[in-house]
């Protein structure tokens, strides 16, 4: 005869297993932070200059003195090794007020690269700069816009927000004149805007036009801090 004992453990058993067999599939899902690059911002008030700087330091004061005359700020990328071979111009962006951001140390190819080349091309950029004006970057513009998950999770455990463009101005090829180079920018939407610029002559003789022509327009000329704030 069976008694209460082990009625009581066979029912409990039955309800296990009748649990295990009838409980739904539940998917865990997990809050992932948002590594993306920031190619625009919210901010539609400003539109943002970026000028990526790993040559052209002929035309740097010429741009230097363009946006003094204009009263704009805007975020120099610059490279670890441009940074390196020329503290005293870097000094003088950095005092007219500009933002400074990092581009990596050598204009390599990022999604080529390993991990740990990632960390050296990023992280030597920042000590480099951080030595000679005393700040930590929190911006890094990969060069060409090439980066791989690898470079994005390195750029974060770094400190940085990845930035790209909407806007490229695409001055480094020898056929952009001043006059395409204008129409790139005034042509395309501006508020919240990343417009991705170089040092080159063509631009110098365009800059006054694009700020002219975006200011008409009721709309800021800033740094990336300014579109995403």
């Amino acid at each position: 005869m069976i008694n209460k004992t082990k009625i009581f453990i066979i029912l409990f058993l039955s309800i296990l297993i009748i649990f295990a067999i009838c409980k739904p599939n539940v998917e865990l899902t997990f809050n992932e932070k948002d590594l993306s690059p920031v190619r625009m911002g919210s901010n539609k008030n400003y539109i943002a200059f970026a000028c990526n700087v790993d040559w052209g330091t002929e035309y740097i004061q010429s741009i230097l003195d363009i946006f003094r005359n204009h009263n704009v700020k805007i975020t120099f990328f610059v490279s670890g090794r441009w940074a390196k071979n020329n503290p005293e111009i870097l000094k003088e962006i950095y005092s007219n007020g500009h933002e400074i951001g990092n581009h990596g140390y050598g204009h390599r190819m990022h999604s080529k690269i390993n991990f740990e080349e990632n960390y050296q091309e990023i992280n030597n950029t920042h000590n480099i700069v951080k030595n000679i004006i005393g700040i930590d970057m929190i911006y890094f513009a990969p060069p060409s816009g090439d980066f791989n998950e690898g470079t994005l999770n390195v750029a974060d455990q770094l400190g940085y927000k990845t930035i790209l463009w909407n806007i490229d101005t695409i001055d480094w090829r020898k056929d952009s004149t001043s006059d395409k180079i204008i129409n790139r920018v005034l042509n395309k939407p501006l508020e919240g805007s990343i417009v991705l610029m170089h040092p080159k002559p063509e631009t110098i003789k365009a800059l006054p036009k694009i700020i002219e022509g975006i200011k008409e327009k009721g709309i800021e000329i800033g740094s990336i801090s300014n579109v995403l704030n």
